[in-house]
């Protein structure tokens, strides 16, 4: 009865005010390596988080040495001199705890979580991939064969090529130009110089944060980090920090992409400001006005009223000096991609010219943060919190205080951002189509 009446009170909630959540607290210190270090105790379960963000992703690639990021991602997994092939998974998984990582344009992630009896274990493996990692022929041999796997797999999914075809029309000349997976000949090219000399570039304390979060005991874990992370030498060579040009498009992008599909698809995607800024907020919750859920905008206007759709959506993507606003389209029956595009054009267009409701600037809102409070619900996602607010906004107080940056946004900001960027000169559309 509790959860009902609280969920009946969040959405009748009048205003634009937030509700009120409970304060994150850590603590955060650098080594004299450069280490940022970020801690943050939470005893009521058993388990730890122990996660170390990376400020490296294709972005700090060149032309004709792409997916090195990425490719580092799985050839951290490989070995060390003190963890043999194929071991480190299985390090963690014979504890009871599980062991992942992700690479984007701007960063690479690794994180583990664990029996909180295993901090040190944690801390000990992540100091080892920092420290230690073997770049050898065999281990470079398996690890272009996963990826090229990954690769093949991902292209055997329908319309899975959008991102890239997007992102090598949009950021044209630059180096959001490719995507993490970046290029195989480029990989195959790479010496085992090339790849040790990446790491020795990137992978070194100057530029990493490492996050532990839950059932930790902050004496322990300062012990632990200095015994094991206070002895890596501190990177030599000047990591590279890449400044994508970000000017708006002037003329319209219009291409075509022929895909082993049966269903015609629109994809339209605008350039808008980077990660952090208020105009990227608010374009955040345009997106959940027209997307998200069964009654925004373009669902029911496009599903439900008109049934001129098979599948609508709209989304917000930041990264750390640009990022872009999609929309994306399957027409029904009866009815072309152009049909749809246009459709969704004349919803943005709403917006553009007519404020929206209180009504929805509530539920959108809500849904904001209903996302944010979920998104660190858990030890994990506080962890990945901490070091991205700390490694890519400046401030891993962020995590108390983001919040309000979309507290801050108005109506009338969500209609001037819409008049801003999402405006035909300034984007990338593609038509998909079957393959003849």
């Amino acid at each position: 009865m509790k959860k009902i009446t609280l969920l009946v009170a969040c959405l009748t909630m009048i205003g634009s005010n937030f509700a009120q959540k409970n304060k994150i607290e850590f603590k955060e210190f650098d080594l004299e390596n450069g280490l940022h270090v970020i801690l943050h105790q939470d005893n009521s379960t058993p388990i730890v988080a122990v996660s170390v963000l990376y400020h490296v992703g294709s972005k700090n690639e060149v032309t004709g040495k792409t997916g090195y990021a990425h490719f580092f991602e799985h050839l951290m997994f490989e070995e060390s001199e003190n963890i043999a092939r194929d071991e480190y998974a299985k390090i963690v998984q014979s504890v009871g705890g599980t062991i992942n990582a992700y690479t984007s344009s701007d960063k690479t992630y690794y994180h583990c979580v664990l029996p909180s009896n295993q901090l040190e274990l944690g801390i000990w493996m992540e100091s080892e991939r920092m420290l230690n990692a073997k770049i050898t022929q065999a281990g470079v041999d398996n690890q272009r064969e996963v990826v090229k796997e990954e690769k093949r797999t991902s292209d055997n999914r329908p319309y899975s090529s959008w991102y890239p075809e997007i992102a090598k029309r949009m950021y044209k000349g630059t180096n959001y130009e490719w995507t993490p997976i970046g290029s195989f000949d480029d990989l195959n090219a790479a010496s085992i110089a090339d790849f040790q000399a990446f790491y020795d570039q990137y992978y070194v304390p100057n530029n990493a944060t490492l996050v532990l979060t839950g059932d930790i005991n902050m004496k322990d874990a300062k012990k632990y980090i200095t015994k094991y992370f206070s002895s890596i030498p501190k990177g030599v060579t000047a990591i590279a920090r890449p400044v994508v040009p970000n000017a708006l498009l002037t003329t319209p992008i219009v291409d075509s992409v022929y895909d082993n599909i049966q269903l015609k698809a629109v994809f339209q995607a605008y350039k808008v400001p980077k990660q952090g800024t208020k105009d990227a907020y608010a374009l955040d919750m345009l997106s959940t006005l027209l997307s998200n859920g069964k009654s925004s905008r373009l669902n029911v206007a496009l599903k439900e009223d008109k049934q001129m759709a098979v599948q609508v959506a709209g989304f917000s993507m930041s990264f750390e000096s640009g990022g872009f606003f999609a929309t994306l389209g399957f027409p029904n029956q009866g009815y072309t991609a152009s049909d749809v595009r246009v459709a969704i054009v004349k919803e943005i267009e709403k917006v553009q010219t007519e404020l929206i409701t209180e009504k929805e600037f509530q539920k959108i809102q809500n849904i904001t943060e209903n996302n944010f409070v979920g998104s660190n619900s858990k030890m994990a996602g506080i962890a990945e919190s901490l070091a991205d607010y700390h490694m890519m906004f400046g401030s891993a107080d962020l995590i108390n205080t983001e919040l309000e940056k979309y507290k801050a946004v108005t109506r009338e900001d969500i209609m001037r951002v819409s008049k801003t960027y999402l405006v035909q000169s300034n984007s990338v559309t593609l038509y998909y189509l079957p393959k003849k």
